[in-house]
């Protein structure tokens, strides 16, 4: 939600700014914004909507200057138009920002800066906070660093920012709490790039310092980073990391959208979740950070799953996969519900939190509210370096690769791979698993790869199917079991790509209201595999049939008796039942992809949505 790009150096930051620009759009946003800076003079440019329009706004103007920062803004105080775009100056005009996320006090500041002679041309809380930062530095005549870091100590909210004071074009701040930044280091510190994330400067540098929370960082050109703690003004030594990113993988890679590349590489992000975990050849399953603590997960009396979206849809399946195979008894919740619910707690329930980017405001808020009440909270997440990552006791990555397309894909694939083995593991050390039982699940788990591979085969079947139904105003999606959760997640997808109104519902409960809706035009996409209760999804199969509803069936290749009742049938290969998921879900998400794209839709930038939801 919302992208920061900023650079500092040799180089003409221009180019450089727009294209990070343009690789952080999957985050979401509805204006955008650049200012430039050459030999004191400033250059402003912002306009609503994408960042191909703010191009061509530029592309005849003067894009001149070695500092740049730019924005992609998703509003939150004011209407998306140019004025409230950023950056933001100062009312001098000497300070200038970029800034993620939200000041929750800024009516307050705002009325003592107004007060005191200040005026305001946008309705944001940003404008308000250079303003405070202004004001501060000229109160206490101090440099611009120790000005932010004192004006930041009176906010209450969610930033990450950039500043820069244009008679000091040679350093830039950055400080952040609650939202990510990331700041690339050139060689010999003679150039520095500041962004939401890696993938802007990826092929500029591979060393990266990833602020932590209430950290600010001193950028200047030819000297080291300098880090210091913005409550105590304490100095941190920064950890330079080097990024495994590379420019191949934030790329299309001949596919028409970033969605459909991803959906594609499920089978090599399934793979390379497992590999090294999964040992198929010797029957076992290593994972560091649950052997290092695996007292605490064979004691556990309870594992709560927090997370949002997708992610929440991951934790239900592995609610099945660890009540199922490890019996152990867990609870699945909405981050933002569990935060403010006063939860019951307990110093022997794990928590594991589930989150593509590690960086989602309400999970993160739900693992400092866990750890105050003293339980063990395990992350899963993708992202290397993320704010969960760093704030959970220990955790698994899910090694998924980039993400880009909003509507997430293979993350849950490999989310449900890691708390697949997760489960796997603790059944096996529980007892609740024997030896070959065990084994035979890892060998299955190993051809899960191979499978999925053969199902997108079909994709031209499913395109097909979506050229009937891309006009449909309603779809209903039924599953039960381990599927109730896919046919939560592929109504998602129809919802967040195609903005066709779909809810997902466990089979049974279609009788309890939903039936209502069913009439000829009411497609209704039941995950029909033959494990689990096919007897019972067939007998609902045949209730929305005698009421003229249109049936989009998954069934287990070879299936007959649902073939003689679907409108379509799309077949997936047999495996064990807690693994369907795994395939169940490949269909939906191409059929979405597909009537999106049928229907005109932005697939990769759905309207209103953010990857990343790093406020609330």
């Amino acid at each position: 939600m919302c992208g920061i790009v900023g650079y500092l150096g040799n180089r003409e930051a221009y180019p450089i700014v727009i294209s990070g620009l343009q690789r952080l759009e999957y985050r979401g946003y509805d204006s955008a914004g650049i200012v430039l800076n050459n030999d004191n003079e400033t250059n402003l440019y912002k306009a609503k909507g994408k960042v191909a329009t703010l191009k061509k706004i530029a592309e005849n103007k003067n894009t001149k200057g070695k500092l740049g920062l730019g924005h992609t803004r998703w509003a939150t105080h004011g209407i998306p138009n140019d004025i409230n775009s950023h950056p933001h100056f100062s009312n001098s005009g000497n300070l200038v920002i970029v800034h993620n996320g939200i000041i929750e006090n800024y009516n307050t500041i705002k009325k003592e800066l107004s007060a005191r002679g200040y005026t305001f041309n946008s309705d944001t809380d940003t404008e308000v906070l250079i303003n405070l930062i202004e004001e501060v530095k000229l109160k206490n005549n101090c440099k611009l660093g120790k000005a932010v870091q004192l004006a930041l100590t009176n906010v209450v909210g969610a930033y990450a920012i950039a500043v820069f004071d244009i008679q000091k074009p040679d350093e830039i701040i950055v400080a952040r709490l609650g939202s990510p930044i990331a700041i690339g280091i050139g060689e010999d510190n003679k150039e520095f790039f500041v962004a939401s994330d890696a993938s802007p400067f990826i092929e500029y540098t591979k060393d990266a310092v990833y602020l932590d929370e209430e950290e600010l960082a001193i950028i200047k050109l030819g000297k080291n980073i300098r880090i210091r703690k913005i409550q105590d003004d304490s100095f941190v030594e920064p950890n330079i990391q080097e990024l495994k990113l590379n420019l191949e993988q934030i790329e299309k890679g001949g596919f028409d959208h970033f969605m459909l590349k991803e959906i594609h590489e499920q089978p090599n992000a399934i793979l390379d979740t497992y590999r090294g975990r999964l040992l198929a050849d010797k029957g076992i399953i290593k994972m560091g950070s649950v052997d290092n603590h695996i007292a605490k997960f064979l004691n556990a009396k309870r594992i709560v799953i927090v997370a949002c979206g997708t992610s929440w849809h991951a934790g239900l399946v592995a609610e099945y996969l660890f009540e199922d195979l490890a019996r152990i008894p867990v609870e699945v919740e909405y981050a933002s519900e569990f935060r403010y619910r006063n939860p019951i707690i307990n110093k022997d329930d794990i928590v594991i939190a589930i989150s593509q980017s590690g960086e989602t405001a309400d999970t993160l808020a739900a693992i400092k509210l866990a750890k105050s009440k003293g339980a063990f909270v395990f992350g899963v997440c993708n992202v290397v370096g993320s704010s969960i990552a760093r704030e959970t006791d220990t955790g698994a990555y899910t090694h998924a690769g980039p993400e880009i397309g909003v509507a997430s894909t293979k993350a849950f694939t490999t989310q449900i791979t890691v708390l697949a083995l997760m489960a796997l593991k603790l059944g096996n050390l529980k007892g609740e698993l024997s030896n070959s039982e065990h084994y035979n699940f890892i060998q299955e788990m190993s051809l899960i790869p191979s499978k999925v591979e053969d199902l997108l085969k079909i994709n031209t079947e499913i395109e097909k199917i979506a050229a009937i139904y891309k006009d449909a105003p309603n779809c209903l999606y039924l599953g039960r079991g381990y599927n109730f959760p896919v046919a939560l997640e592929g109504a998602l997808k129809l919802k967040e790509i195609s903005y066709i109104h779909a809810e997902g519902y466990p089979a049974a409960e279609m009788k309890h209201g939903p039936i209502a809706l069913i009439d000829e035009s009411m497609p209704v996409v039941v995950i029909a595999t033959k494990k689990g209760h096919y007897e019972k999804v067939v007998s609902n199969i045949q209730e929305i049939k005698s009421r003229n509803g249109k049936i989009i069936a998954i069934v287990t290749k070879g299936d007959t008796v649902v073939k003689e009742i679907a409108d379509h049938v799309i077949e997936i290969p047999e495996t064990e039942e807690a693994f369907t998921p795994l395939l169940t879900t490949i269909p939906l998400q191409l059929l979405s992809y597909h009537i999106a794209v049928m229907r005109g839709c932005n697939v990769d930038q759905p309207r209103n949505l953010a990857k990343s939801v790093t406020v609330e």
